[in-house]
């Protein structure tokens, strides 16, 4: 059964100086409300998205991986069978033909769909007990990476560079050695950020750090950020980048899932350097975070512990939107669209003005 629910969202003027000319164009730069449009409701935990034309691409547990047809309302799902294995996807990319579905533990196994007809084909698999795989992404149709938790002191990192046929881990020598307890997190398939040839990579735990590479993962940097870290669940869970310059991390800890200081940051040099974000105001544990297209990176929609959460002034002040706590993840459709997902459902967001 479909359901929709119209939030209405109060927003003040924030400056008492400007004239009312400048105060109408400031306040319309806010969504007033929003709309949300449940598309299906199944036993199910989704955490990865890929947004295609009407087709929502997702990959969940128990095996299963599919999408869902906006124009027709129609939820196609598959079950990828293996040895009788029992695994999780939570990590997912796609490309002009293929769909690629990653589990997250050991044996870690990466599936290549073909979008036609939907067969499946077994890409990479590791079975070193200590694997976790959070995060997959693409560059173009022909090079891709995945991050891993780290193994001996180095993330998991491997890469593509023939359309997801074979795979290939990354040099140690091209990155950096963690810190103890220093990882990452599959929360939502965000901690990696492509924009071109740029990418981000985010960590968590002891550490909170993002790295950088300015061509596809031949080489990189390192910079530390200002995010809350030093226990094994504290750190980055997700990052967004508007464009090569403006991006936003965000997280906290998730063990203190109200707890809104130090867990979200924004950097205007490309992440060299973060400044935290709206201190003791907000959201708390941020699952996901995604800039709101076309809107110079001034929008931002987060989900996590305490529901869903906008700003429009690039996260400097935020209003709660719902105190849905089920969702994981989201993705924008356009510039007032999102789908997001989560525990047992798929929604679309509609931000109204």
């Amino acid at each position: 059964m479909i359901k929709n629910i119209v939030i209405p969202l109060f927003f003040s003027v924030l400056s008492f100086n400007c004239c009312n000319a400048q105060k109408s164009k400031n306040k319309s730069s806010f969504f007033q409300k929003i709309e949300i449009d449940t598309l299906f409701k199944d036993e199910i935990s989704i955490r990865s998205l890929n947004i295609e034309g009407n087709k929502v691409w997702f990959v969940a547990n128990n095996n299963r991986y599919g999408f869902f047809d906006l124009k027709k309302r129609e939820k196609v799902i598959n079950k990828v069978e293996k040895d009788n294995l029992k695994f999780e996807f939570r990590s997912s990319a796609i490309t002009a033909k293929h769909f690629f579905a990653l589990t997250i533990a050991s044996p870690a196994l990466l599936f290549k769909v073909n979008k036609e007809n939907l067969s499946t084909e077994l890409v990479y698999e590791n079975s070193n007990d200590k694997i976790f795989f959070d995060s997959l992404q693409f560059w173009n149709s022909k090079e891709g990476i995945a991050l891993g938790d780290p193994i001996d002191n180095y993330f998991s990192i491997i890469i593509t560079r023939d359309g997801g046929q074979t795979w290939q881990s990354l040099p140690k020598e091209v990155f950096f050695k963690n810190f103890e307890d220093e990882g990452a997190f599959a929360a939502s398939n965000t901690n990696i950020v492509i924009k071109g040839n740029h990418t981000w990579i985010v960590s968590g735990g002891k550490k909170a750090r993002i790295f950088y590479s300015p061509d596809k993962g031949k080489s990189w940097t390192v910079n530390d950020t200002p995010i809350i870290q030093g226990q094994q669940m504290t750190g980055i869970f997700t990052a967004a980048f508007y464009n090569e310059s403006i991006g936003c991390i965000a997280g906290g800890n998730y063990e203190l899932p109200n707890q809104n200081f130090g867990n979200k940051a924004i950097t205007r040099d490309g992440g060299k350097t973060w400044q935290l974000l709206a201190e003791n105001s907000g959201p708390g544990y941020i699952s996901c975070i995604q800039f709101v297209p076309k809107s110079k990176g001034n929008g931002i929609v987060t989900v996590g512990a305490t529901g869903i959460h906008y700003s429009g002034d690039g996260g400097t002040t935020w209003k709660q939107m719902s105190t849905d706590s089920s969702l994981f993840t989201l993705r924008f459709i356009d510039a007032s669209t999102a789908i997001a997902a989560g525990k047992n459902k798929m929604i679309r967001i509609s931000l109204k003005k």
